[in-house]
């Protein structure tokens, strides 16, 4: 599978802390070449929520990850 962002995801990446954004990037290629990661079903919606420290990224799975948004833990599911 290979990681696609939208829009909104890539301007939150170029918002966040360099270390942050890096770290999160790489979480979310394994988890796309390996299926293995932080990962965890949203309930309720047919997404699922990848996390590293205080960020999430919200993506769905389409045959390939789409990253929908990305943002801090207290406003990603707002």
């Amino acid at each position: 599978m290979q990681v696609v962002y939208l829009s909104a995801a890539r301007r939150a990446l170029k918002a966040m802390p360099l270390p942050d954004a890096s770290a999160l990037v790489a979480k979310l290629a394994v988890y796309a070449d390996t299926g293995v990661g932080d990962v965890k079903k949203l309930t309720g919606e047919p997404r699922y929520r990848l996390r590293h420290g205080n960020w999430r990224a919200v993506f769905e799975i389409a045959g390939d990850v789409i990253v929908v948004r990305i943002a801090h833990r207290r406003d990603v599911y707002r």
